[in-house]
């Protein structure tokens, strides 16, 4: 690529790392090389944009590019929202930051650092995660994209034929974790598991991620009596935690716990096929990173979401329907920003 070549940056913003990525005006990311540093969040407001100003200085640098290069920025971020560009009340990060107009201030010191007026688009990290993972599977293709992320919690995406994820009115669409989970066809006999969003009648979030582990784990170990979790002393985070890799070394108690976890998420799945009628559908999530899990546990939780999700589901759903594994892991939300920059200077 030639150095004149102008480029949309990406920041993806946790509570605890930023992450900092660009595309070229075709879409290609400029790198794949992870660039990671501390979000700063406990040092306040003015430390987290001077931490996000200097890792895009570091990038620009390690690519030998330059600001003038830079057509846009994507901001990233968790929700909840006030509004668009305002950060709601967040769990994870300081009180001071409910209420910030992290919009008005990033562009500020953006247009500081650039020189002049920068284009920023923001929107929830999850969605931006689904834009540059739909883009990669879609492979030119015109085609809807539905996108899952379990992990601590259940990320959740629609990113239409244009690579644009659907926002909603006040800009929760897609918060599919908090939907109710169709309980009768999960054959156990606890009442519902209680959700962190505050609700008791059965979000899937508890029976898809590793939220709802330590209750899943206290539900099948009444089968497995004589298991070792059964008699040990350790915490229940640690179990909890060992699990996906005893999945993998054959533990039968670890292995039902993850196959009923793919058929609750299979569930899911046709729940939102019938509402949105996405052409592919795209698992991620820790439990598709291929540096930690094998083909053989990817397979394996795939089939089974396949094999749940498919009687539900219309039958011309059923003649196209494409599962298949994300592909980009911890770079997906800042390369999916940097699209959505892109995306809304070409609209």
């Amino acid at each position: 690529m030639s150095s004149a070549q102008n480029i949309f940056i990406g920041t993806d913003s946790g509570a605890t790392t930023s992450k900092i990525a660009a595309v070229w005006e075709n879409g290609d990311a400029v790198s794949t090389k992870l660039l990671q540093r501390p979000t700063n969040a406990q040092n306040g407001r003015d430390a987290v944009l001077a931490g996000w100003i200097a890792s895009i200085g570091e990038f620009l640098a390690q690519n030998k590019l330059s600001w003038p290069q830079v057509r846009g920025v994507g901001l990233a971020s968790p929700g909840p929202y006030l509004r668009y560009g305002v950060l709601g009340k967040s769990p994870n990060l300081p009180a001071e930051f409910n209420g910030w107009d992290v919009h008005k201030d990033f562009s500020a010191a953006l247009a500081k650092a650039a020189g002049r007026g920068m284009p920023l688009a923001f929107d929830n990290d999850g969605r931006c995660g689904g834009v540059a993972e739909a883009r990669l599977a879609r492979a030119g293709r015109k085609l809807s994209v539905l996108m899952l992320m379990p992990g601590s919690g259940l990320g959740s995406a629609f990113v239409d034929e244009n690579g644009l994820p659907l926002t909603g009115h006040t800009l929760t669409a897609t918060e599919t974790a908090h939907m109710a989970a169709p309980l009768h066809l999960f054959g156990l006999d606890a009442p519902p598991f209680p959700c962190g969003c505050g609700r008791t009648w059965g979000c899937i979030e508890p029976y898809t991620t590793i939220s709802g582990l330590p209750l899943l784990l206290a539900e099948k170990l009444k089968k497995y009596p004589d298991h070792e979790f059964a008699k040990s002393t350790a915490p229940t985070k640690e179990k909890v935690l060992a699990l996906r890799s005893r999945a993998q070394k054959g533990d039968a108690l670890a292995q039902e716990i993850f196959d009923f976890q793919a058929r609750a998420l299979g569930f899911h799945v046709a729940n939102l096929m019938m509402a949105l009628d996405p052409g592919i559908v795209i698992i991620g999530g820790g439990l598709m990173d291929q540096e930690v899990t094998t083909p053989e546990f990817r397979e394996r939780y795939l089939r089974i979401l396949r094999e749940t999700a498919t009687p539900y589901i219309w039958p011309v759903q059923r003649e196209s329907l494409e599962i298949v594994p994300a592909a980009l892991g911890e770079l997906s939300q800042a390369i999916g920003a940097a699209l959505v920059a892109l995306y809304q200077r070409r609209s």
